[in-house]
């Protein structure tokens, strides 16, 4: 059932604009000279002309000159000229970002020569992007931490998640697998829900741009856990920045899609000078970083026999009529041995980047094209391959009379992912050692007499993935008066994906009789989601002699709509039909879904700025969203946000110790919606399965019109602090953020027909913390530079209240005080030394270990503390920069995995120290071949606290090596740079990844890169 859209039509308003736009400005593409206002007066004008360089005599591309009192100016080209025309007794202002502003008094002369000092203290120049508007890091009164470009550009990752892992305090993310392709899990401060995502919201460019995958777990379950991430769609080398809002103050401007936090990403622009072409080459070699310590053949076969012995089998070892029940001892070779991890994981992967842009303009119209393309490898067996597309663009211009400016930016990309139908991971940790060779003599398929399910041929099922993804925006802006300005953006997004995962009956043991008709299969995903969004706003700005006073309001329309199909065909002709699934004899649609999402919104800012020192800044919003029943669809979130910058007091202003220190705090409160489309209607979906040819229907929600927006209450206090001129920046944070009226699925009977009744629980969750990130310049000289930065973040996170909590259905899985990322467990108190079997503690004195009562221990499995510390070297013409990210915390070790030695398949060799005889201290109990009737107590065990360890790392997470070519008398530039990724993790944890502590998943890959930059 679709909702009636809260705008009718609203894309075609913005694609005629945007086309009518952007022809109009293709015309203006051409760089020329400034063009300002001329005055006419009885004084000769002359020509003023000079270069401006910095202290060690290197010109400076882009500084801004300017006539005192006018508007007009003009930019100093690449080797630093300047001309300008202005009369011999007028005052002429440098400027430029990062260096001290000089002013100069013409005094007849007609060529100036400037040299520009750098500023060490430039609080005031580094701009923020807050999303609906800008400001400095000065003067910001909410907390909002940036990436660079500088930064991004030093680490060879194909998403821009990648390129945030460590870098920025209260931002925790995990990368979901080393396959490429696959997603990242992503919290700011937490998590903030019992159920529901903690994805933040997503602005690239101005426009929202949806993160959830549209990924199935039917095809992509296997081999990307379902996580197909859009933000994959989005190259790192054409990002600018990326800004992350945390608090309230940061955040309340975008109202109940910012409970999560918001990620602002901002695309690159071309800059005004010559027009310039720039090239960027690179090859990355890539490998697993890490293999597991597992049995050799002498060691699992000794184990093997041994539980099978100790099940009371051992006399059917030497009973040729039961060796097809343990081939692994009685039919392969018992002295053959194979590195599996080596043999299916540990190929070099091999990714090779290309990208090409070319920019420039006048100081009227800027223009930036680039494309880029991208293959990747990976580190399995076969030639499986990663291939990505983009295109970026970006017009800037401006009327002559500085009153109407327009950017235009578009991004496309096309993605098309090969992969295995499913990751090799697990084989490698669990295929036996004595295993036989992939390939017969003849180079086919080895099958052993039937004896094994050969790895090799699960590349015969294909994995396939093409995406396509479109954002685009238009910002218009016009000053009505010389304080009032009008603006409007116009966005667009488009996202689709077509996948499929072929199963061919040839992937599977001849012995198991299956045939194209009997077992072939084809499952197809085909999905997309469009959305779009106009935003008009209203924007005053007046500065007075002691007060400054911003004001925005405005309004968002925006619709986003949503379709996927996933199919599944069986049974085919032959298997070179598979990939027709009008082929197949059977199909059903496993899910079919179309929605509509509109979303309508007011906002305002007032920003007030007294002596340049008190800061008020107040924000407000009211939603309406369609994902609420009739009464509930509205809910308004606002902040207030206060700031004291107490070094512009008289008394502390100009000391040599103390240059920057402000005080700030925030108090507000955000929502979500993110709960699903129609959850309030009554809903159902197609079943897949017909009943006598009839499709059949079952209900998937109830009705329920009375619930409405979750809440989450911020509450933030900083003191910002910078000494020696700023050299020593030092910024503090003490955070904690407040969920409440959570949407919860409410059980209930079966009788029913449903499983839950969606609704607002009595439930508050806390997020709290302290984040601690520092910033030096240890030397500045001529030939050698130092700077080091560093982050720290610790969190807590508990459930406050939860009425209810100890009768409902969630009782085994959280408890009140306790953090959500609990898990609870068996508490493993050793091995009997007498009978050889893992003992628990029986907390309800039931004698049976089995029941929900027993799962008494607790532990947390979230970060007690991370952050990341790095350091950066410029001497001459080298630059050396390496970062290291830090995380303590606990995770499931490989008991969780394996934790009873004996059975068909490999282990870690810590098994091997195991119980043998009565009188035996050993961690490890008595070996089993599976083969027992008795209880399993090591699938117990593998859920005891036993199976939770410390997965606490240091990881060298980016090394970059760069030298700068000599610039060209013809202008050429050059850059030859050595990077390293992942190249060396410090931990204790016996797994396969601290981070990523999955066996069936491969841990992100250690990378190696040589790449060459060079423009002109």
């Amino acid at each position: 059932m679709k909702k009636t859209p809260m705008i009718k039509n609203g894309l075609l308003p913005v694609l005629a604009a945007y086309l009518m736009l952007s022809s109009l400005l293709c015309l203006n593409l051409k760089a020329a000279t400034f063009s300002g206002k001329i005055f006419y007066t009885d004084i000769v004008q002359s020509t003023v002309y000079g270069t401006i360089a910095d202290t060690k005599g290197q010109p400076i591309l882009g500084v801004t000159i300017q006539i005192e009192g006018t508007n007009i100016g003009t930019i100093s080209e690449v080797d630093g000229s300047y001309s300008i025309e202005t009369y011999l007794d007028n005052v002429l202002h440098f400027s430029a970002i990062g260096y001290k502003n000089q002013t100069v008094s013409i005094n007849g002369r007609q060529e100036i020569n400037i040299i520009l000092e750098e500023d060490v203290t430039q609080l005031d120049e580094v701009v923020l992007n807050a999303g609906y508007y800008t400001v400095s890091e000065k003067e910001r009164t909410g907390n909002i931490a940036t990436i660079k470009a500088e930064t991004i550009d030093k680490q060879p990752v194909g998403n821009p998640l990648a390129a945030m892992q460590g870098q920025m305090s209260g931002v925790n993310i995990v990368q979901e697998t080393g396959v490429p392709g696959g997603g990242f899990n992503v919290e700011i401060r937490g998590r903030n829900f019992i159920e529901g995502a903690s994805d933040p919201l997503y602005i690239v460019d101005g426009v929202p741009y949806n993160s959830n995958s549209l990924g199935s777990d039917n095809v992509s379950g296997l081999i990307l856990g379902g996580n197909i991430s859009p933000l994959n769609a989005i190259n790192p080398n054409d990002i600018e920045s990326i800004e992350v809002l945390k608090d309230a103050d940061a955040t309340a401007i975008y109202g109940s899609r910012a409970a999560n936090g918001v990620v602002l990403i901002t695309t690159k622009k071309g800059k005004i000078g010559e027009t310039r072409f720039d090239a960027h080459l690179s090859s990355t070699l890539g490998s697993v970083s890490n293999f597991l310590e597992l049995m050799n053949t002498e060691d699992y076969l000794e184990i093997r026999r041994e539980g099978i012995e100790n099940d009371g089998f051992g006399a059917l070892l030497e009973d040729p009529a039961f060796d097809f029940i343990w081939p692994d001892i009685k039919s392969w070779d018992n002295s053959r041995y194979t590195d599996w991890q080596k043999e299916l994981i540990g190929n070099t992967s091999y990714r090779n980047n290309a990208q090409i842009s070319v920019s420039g303009g006048s100081s009227m119209t800027q223009f930036l094209i680039s494309g880029g393309y991208q293959k990747e490898t990976t580190v399995f067996i076969g030639d499986a391959n990663y291939q990505k597309m983009t295109l970026h663009s970006n017009i800037n211009h401006r009327s002559s009379n500085d009153k109407f400016t327009i950017n235009l930016s578009t991004t496309y990309t096309n993605e098309n992912n090969q992969l295995p139908s499913s990751d090799f991971s697990l084989l490698a940790y669990s295929l036996e050692p004595n295993a036989p060779e992939l390939y017969d003599a003849d180079g086919t398929i080895n099958w052993e007499n039937n004896t094994w399910n050969n790895p090799i041929a699960a590349l015969q099922e294909n994995y396939e993935s093409i995406s396509n993804t479109l954002i685009t925006n238009a910002l218009l802006s016009y000053a009505l008066l010389p304080n009032l300005e009008i603006k409007s953006s116009l966005g667009l997004t488009s996202y689709r994906l077509d996948s499929f995962n072929s199963l061919p009956s040839s992937a599977r043991n001849p012995a198991l009789g299956l045939t194209p008709q009997n077992y072939s299969s084809l499952t197809t995903n085909s999905s997309k989601r469009s959305s779009w969004i106009v935003e008009p706003q209203l924007h005053w700005k007046r500065k007075w002699d002691k007060l400054g006073l911003d004001v925005l309001v405005g309004t968002t329309f925006q619709q986003e709509n949503s379709q996927q199909l996933v199919q599944k065909g069986t049974g085919f002709p032959n298997n070179s039909l598979l990939n027709n699934l009008s082929a197949a004899t059977t199909v059903e649609a496993l899910s079919d879904t179309d929605s509509e999402y509109n979303y309508n919104a007011i906002f305002s800012r007032l920003n007030l700025k007294i002596m340049d020192r008190y800061i008020l800044n107040l924000t407000a919003r009211r939603d309406g969203s369609s994902r609420f029943g009739s009464g509930k669809q509205f809910g308004n979130f606002g902040a207030v946000g206060l700031a004291w910058i107490f070094s512009e007091e008289k008394i502390l202003k100009g000391g040599s110790l103390l240059s920057f220190g402000k005080i700030r705090g925030s108090f507000g409160t955000t929502g979500s919606d993110n709960i699903g489309d129609y959850r309030y209607l009554d809903t159902y979906s197609v079943t897949g399965f017909d009943y006598d040819g009839t499709t059949g229907l079952g209900p998937t929600g109830i009705f329920n019109p009375l619930f409405g927006w979750e809440s989450n209450k911020k509450l933030e206090a900083a003191i910002e602090l910078g000494f020696f001129k700023d050299r020593l920046l030092i910024n503090t944070s003490w955070y904690r953020n407040r969920s409440s009226n959570q949407l919860i699925g409410i059980p209930l009977a079966a009788t029913t027909g449903f499983s839950e009744l969606t609704g607002n629980f009595d439930a508050v969750v806390e997020n709290s913390g302290l984040e601690l990130d520092v910033h030096t310049i240890n030397l500045n000289t001529d030939k050698f530079k130092w700077s080091t930065t560093f982050n720290i973040t610790v969190p807590k996170n508990k459930l406050v209240d939860f009425d209810g909590l100890e009768t409902s259905t969630l009782a085994d899985r959280f408890i009140i005080g306790e953090p959500l990322t609990i898990v609870k467990l068996y508490n493993a108190t050793g091995v009997d030394p007498e009978t050889g079997v893992y003992q628990f503690e029986d907390y309800n004195d039931d004698g049976s270990i089995s029941s929900l009562d027993d799962r008494e221990w607790t532990e947390d499995l979230a970060p007690e503390f991370y952050g990341g510390l790095g350091n950066m070297f410029s001497f001459g013409k080298f630059n050396f920069d390496f970062f290291f990210q830090f995380k303590k915390q606990k995770a499931y070790n490989t008991f969780r995995f394996r934790s009873t030695p004996g059975t068909k398949g490999n282990a870690p060799s810590a098994l091997l120290d195991r119980w043998r005889e009565p009188g035996d201290l050993n961690p490890v109990q008595k070996a089993s071949g599976g083969l027992s009737l008795e209880e399993n107590v090591g699938a117990l065990h593998e859920r005891s606290n036993a199976a939770v360890s410390d997965a606490s790392f240091i990881r060298l997470r980016n090394v970059t090596l760069n030298y700068k070519v000599p610039t060209q008398e013809n202008g050429w530039d050059a850059n030859v740079y050595l990077q390293g990724q992942n190249l060396l993790t410090f931990t204790h944890y016996d797994g396969p990844d601290p981070e990523q502590p999955s066996n069936t998943r491969l841990p992100p890959i250690r990378q190696i890169t040589l790449g060459i930059q060079f423009s002109f």
